[in-house]
């Protein structure tokens, strides 16, 4: 049986900041060496070239080490998964997950927050958004929902994984040893990487059944209800963070999720907190939420037909700014706007997460002891 999970939201000061983490463990509410996962937004450009994922990380990995006992071997081993671009409102920050002795938290019965990690096999350039990643990333979240101790698909609400995009000397290495690879788009790749990471979540839960190399960023009815994945250029496999609910292991937090139809969907992450637990009034407002919602976890997707309920944007055809950036910032703000606070996780290209213009929603919350 897993350990309960203590689950605390950070802002970041700088991109190099870890002053936060440091002080909940100074304060005694995390113990360094418990914290088994952290998922946060950096403030860079989210592209391929977006370095303030490595100085974020190496910023929190050094707080580890030096506020507990594991090697740094040790924390390297540790899933911090860091989207980059706070584009509009959206603040950097990091959602930091530690287990507890299961002395300090309150027994329950009750379906309560549990989190799973894994690593995939390495995905060769090759592989990346082709069956070979699919099948890859499906077996590392199998993997990771065993050690959260879920055993019912229905429990899991929420997989944020990591993968590797495609960069130039990638690209190089897989011709060198006779392979094609998807797209020699390197800012593309992101959207691949992240589609292949998805469909392998999407049959690892039985959402669907197995696709061909060809669905891959083609057939948008094929998608996850709790996928949530980045990439970059920090590894070389998949990263996959299993978060859900597990009965009989206590702490006093949970987690639910939905989907939003659209990028101006606030219903849809409204149904994610109701889904968590909270009780909420028939049009609730932020305040309703009285500091019980702990974060929200989205991923956003510029719809394929350049409309949104109806009327014309013009996202897709701008060659100024990409429309990666630009839809992050219309649904952290309407995000924000849900919550209260614009430190919220909303991250990009969501093709195969959620219906196509659309995109899932997590939530976590506070039930008090």
């Amino acid at each position: 049986m897993p350990e309960p999970i203590e689950v605390r939201k950070v802002p970041l000061h700088t991109v190099t900041d870890a002053s936060e983490l440091v002080r909940l463990i100074d304060d005694g509410v995390l113990d360094a060496d418990r914290v088994v996962a952290v998922i946060g937004k950096t403030e860079g450009n989210g592209g391929v070239n977006d370095y303030t994922r490595i100085l974020a990380d190496r910023a929190f990995r050094e707080a580890l080490v030096a506020k507990g006992t594991r090697s740094a071997e040790e924390v390297k081993r540790v899933p911090i998964v860091w989207s980059g671009g706070t584009d509009g409102v959206i603040s950097p920050h990091a959602t930091i997950f530690a287990t507890l002795p299961r002395e300090q938290a309150a027994p329950s019965d009750e379906p309560r927050l549990t989190v799973g990690f894994a690593m995939s096999e390495e995905l060769l350039p090759e592989d990346i958004g082709r069956t070979a990643m699919i099948t890859k990333v499906a077996a590392a979240v199998t993997e990771a929902m065993q050690r959260a101790g879920i055993t019912d698909v229905a429990d899991v609400h929420y997989v944020q994984t990591k993968t590797p995009l495609l960069t130039i000397d990638t690209i190089r290495d897989a011709k060198r040893r006779g392979h094609d690879v998807f797209t020699e788009d390197t800012l593309t790749s992101m959207d691949v990487s992240n589609g292949g990471t998805a469909l392998g979540v999407a049959v690892a839960l039985g959402e669907i059944e197995m696709p061909r190399d060809e669905d891959v960023l083609r057939d948008r009815t094929l998608y996850s209800s709790v996928a949530s994945c980045s990439s970059g250029v920090e590894l070389d496999r998949a990263q996959v963070v299993v978060v859900g609910n597990a009965r009989g292991i206590g702490g006093r937090y949970r987690i639910g999720h939905s989907v939003m139809s659209d990028a101006l969907d606030q219903d849809g992450i409204w149904a994610a907190i109701r889904d968590a637990g909270l009780e909420l009034p028939e049009r609730p407002h932020h305040t309703d939420l009285d500091g019980r919602l702990v974060n929200v976890f989205l991923k956003c997707e510029t719809s394929q037909d350049g409309q949104v309920r109806g009327r014309r944007n013009a996202m897709l055809d701008d060659s100024d700014v990409h429309w990666h950036r630009q839809i992050k910032a219309c649904v952290g703000g309407v995000t924000a706007a849900v919550t209260g606070d614009p430190a919220v996780f909303v991250s990009v290209s969501a093709a195969h997460q959620g219906p196509d213009g659309g995109g899932p929603v997590a939530a976590i919350v506070d039930l008090g002891a």
